[in-house]
């Protein structure tokens, strides 16, 4: 009994010994796992960075700039994460950490990868130079996706991180379950916020508006500059930016004047004197639009469309390849016009006849 403290106190000495041994090799195998991955990171990006300046592949270029800060947390974590089952001293907090950051690398690397298909995809279409239907109908398809892929890969991300603490599993569950379109459409699709969502995803698959349309909405006509998830950026003429939901383009009507096809049909009509040569204005107008770059050669016209009480209406027809085009050749064919009837025939100008009370008066 009297040797009973001495002992305790070597047995206490032994363990804290063995506890400090293990922990100190527990630290030096997961800095050498981690300082591995880092050099398996480097090595794989240097040839990923030298490939690409040897090649002249747009996709080689896209991975080099997108990928190198995901993939260096992501592989150090996950050399970490297999080297855990053989440390001799275990720690859950640890042990949690590295499988937050391999589940948050992961959902940076394939928000990364997303980057890299659209960045390939738009190249390849060059979308700025070549303003087609079908091109403009291709990029929104790929922004709305681009937009719908990152919306689910932060769900997904959020819900497995949330997942790994036990008080909130539910919550994480719940949000995985909402990544389905399914689950979606069972268990939200009364929400008004999923519900812009799915206008969203109907936009883009439907297409009634596609980035670069002239559209007429709420009395304003613009350009279509933006389309997201959940709202539509509207550019004006004069710069404003008219932004609506994406469940107007829905719901309500609407005028799109490039839905088909961006060619545009104008009018520019005058008031004039019954007096003024219809043939030599007609003349006049054609010879305008031949000389005017705007004009797209397909459609043009010259008619005297109305007779009033003093004046007639005499309206020129003109076509351009798409809104901004259309709208400065009206303004040229207008100016152009008045200045003819001015230099040539200044009489048949809008005036009010006094002839019969002039010859009362005598």
């Amino acid at each position: 009994m009297t040797f009973l403290p001495e002992q305790i106190r070597t047995a206490a000495a032994g363990i804290t010994a063995m506890s400090l041994e293990d922990a100190a090799w527990s630290v030096g195998l997961a800095a050498a796992a981690f300082v591995f991955g880092r050099f398996v990171a480097w090595v794989l990006l240097r040839s990923t960075k030298r490939w690409a300046r040897k090649t002249d592949k747009l996709a080689d270029d896209l991975v080099a700039r997108h990928m190198p800060s995901p993939l260096r947390l992501l592989l150090p974590s996950v050399a970490v994460a297999l080297v855990l089952p053989w440390l001799p001293l275990r720690s859950r907090p640890f042990e949690h950490v590295v499988l937050l950051a391999i589940v948050v690398s992961s959902g940076w690397l394939a928000f990364r990868a997303l980057l890299v298909g659209e960045g390939w995809v738009a190249q390849r279409y060059d979308f700025k130079k070549d303003n087609t239907v079908r091109t403009r109908a291709r990029y929104t398809q790929l922004r709305a996706f681009r937009n719908i892929g990152s919306f689910v890969i932060v769900l997904v991300t959020v819900g497995f991180a949330l997942m790994t603490f036990d008080t909130v599993r539910n919550i994480g569950t719940g949000l995985l379950a909402s990544a389905g379109v399914a689950g979606i459409v069972i268990g939200f699709a009364a929400q008004k916020t999923l519900a812009t969502l799915l206008a969203g995803v109907q936009i883009a698959v439907a297409q009634p508006i596609r980035v670069g349309d002239t559209v007429v909405v709420e009395g304003e006509s613009g350009t279509v500059e933006e389309i997201s998830l959940t709202y539509v950026v509207l550019r004006i003429w004069d710069y404003r930016r008219l932004v609506l939901p994406v469940q107007y383009f829905i719901d309500k009507p609407f005028q799109n004047w490039t839905r088909g096809d961006t060619r545009l049909l104008g009018t520019v009509q005058l008031k004039l004197d019954y007096t003024v040569p219809v043939d030599a204005l007609r003349a006049e107008a054609k010879r305008i639009l031949d000389a005017s770059k705007l004009w797209d050669k397909l459609s043009s016209g010259f008619d005297v469309t109305d007779a009033g009480e003093r004046t007639m209406t005499v309206q020129a027809l003109v076509s351009a390849k798409n809104a901004d085009d259309l709208g400065s050749l009206k303004n040229e064919m207008r100016e152009k016009l008045i200045a003819f009837v001015l230099k040539n025939y200044p009489d048949a100008l809008p005036k009010l006849r006094t002839e019969g009370a002039d010859r009362k008066a005598a």
